[in-house]
């Protein structure tokens, strides 16, 4: 059985849905812990059952110094100074070996046990960003990603995570001060300040939109494959991290013109089944639809063509049914 926790609030039910979804495709045992982040989201999940979810309010989760770093946070800052909490609360409350936190905008594309199965006798797991060299961020944004955070129910992995979460409690602040960067620069120097933390070897463990141009994408049987262009190793990919997706209204996205996207087939196999996936999420909930974030702004793609919007557009009308949409 694995153990998964996530946070998000009803602006981004329908991804953390998608991503729920991936994981029954993909993780035959395993159960979800989701903090949800307002009364609409965790009203949502009271109404409909949805198997191996466990949902806990904020009610339930914050505590006093939660709450007063509440009050000096932006949203997004504050659901990144929780993080280590909702992993620390998984384990203080429920009779589990392990947590790992998991991001609400990950999509499975088969199972992450093989990335569990890394750990070995360590108690921790990070995930390096492994950025393309002309995005490295990582001086500001830091070398690994808090995407895919594994943490042992034990005494090593406690140490680390009671730490982190000290630290996310008293600074953690969109913007670099001081080395640090939201949640995510603390975990930079952990395999030397701390024992047993392991950073996670698989290159199908955090495929994203800041490193997705080392790879070229194939299918075979069935099976999503990556190959590295510098070494022609492939690797079987566990999920991909949609951060780069803005959605303008329950059907309208674009795809960031920051990351450059190098083949055809990272739109094919990569960005159409997580569309597909959202918009199915949004046709049989139609009313959560219209509660999620929508960016009025639409920047100029620079890097997207309008042969490749028709290449994903046809993928996904001969794939799914739009007419509750059109």
């Amino acid at each position: 059985m694995l153990t998964f926790c996530t946070l998000f609030d009803s602006h981004y039910l329908s991804r953390g849905l998608a991503m729920y979804n991936s994981l029954c495709r993909h993780c035959p045992k395993f159960h979800l812990y989701i903090f949800a982040f307002d009364d609409i989201c965790y009203n949502f999940f009271q109404k409909y059952h949805f198997n191996n979810i466990t949902v806990i309010s904020l009610n339930e989760f914050e505590d006093e110094a939660l709450l007063t770093a509440k009050s000096n946070r932006s949203l997004g800052e504050y659901c990144w100074t929780c993080t280590s909490s909702t992993i620390l609360y998984v384990l203080n409350h429920y009779n589990v070996e392990s947590c790992t936190y998991i991001d609400a905008d990950l999509f499975f594309f088969s199972s992450p046990q093989v990335l569990i199965d890394e750990i070995g006798n360590n108690s921790v797991m990070i995930t390096e960003h492994r950025y393309t060299e002309k995005y490295n961020q990582t001086e500001t944004s830091g070398k690994y990603c808090v995407q895919f955070v594994y943490f042992k129910n034990n005494i090593q992995a406690r140490t680390v995570l009671e730490w982190w979460r000290e630290s996310c409690i008293k600074w953690c602040y969109n913007r670099v001060e001081n080395g640090k960067f939201g949640d995510q620069k603390y975990l930079d120097d952990w395999c030397t300040r701390f024992e047993g933390v392991y950073e996670l070897q698989h290159l199908g463990g955090g495929v994203a939109p800041w490193n997705m141009q080392q790879y070229n994408f194939i299918k075979k049987r069935g099976k999503l494959y990556g190959i590295e262009s510098k070494t022609s190793k492939h690797f079987k990919v566990v999920f991909f991290h949609f951060h780069a997706l803005t959605f303008h209204s329950p059907i309208m996205f674009t795809l960031s013109s920051f990351y450059e996207i190098n083949s055809k087939n990272i739109y094919k196999y990569l960005f159409t089944p997580y569309i597909i996936e959202i918009l199915k999420v949004r046709r049989k909930f139609s009313h959560i639809a219209q509660k999620e974030k929508y960016d009025n702004k639409i920047e100029k793609l620079e890097h997207t063509s309008y042969e490749e919007w028709c290449c994903i557009w046809s993928y996904i009308k001969v794939k799914l049914y739009l007419n509750t949409f059109f």
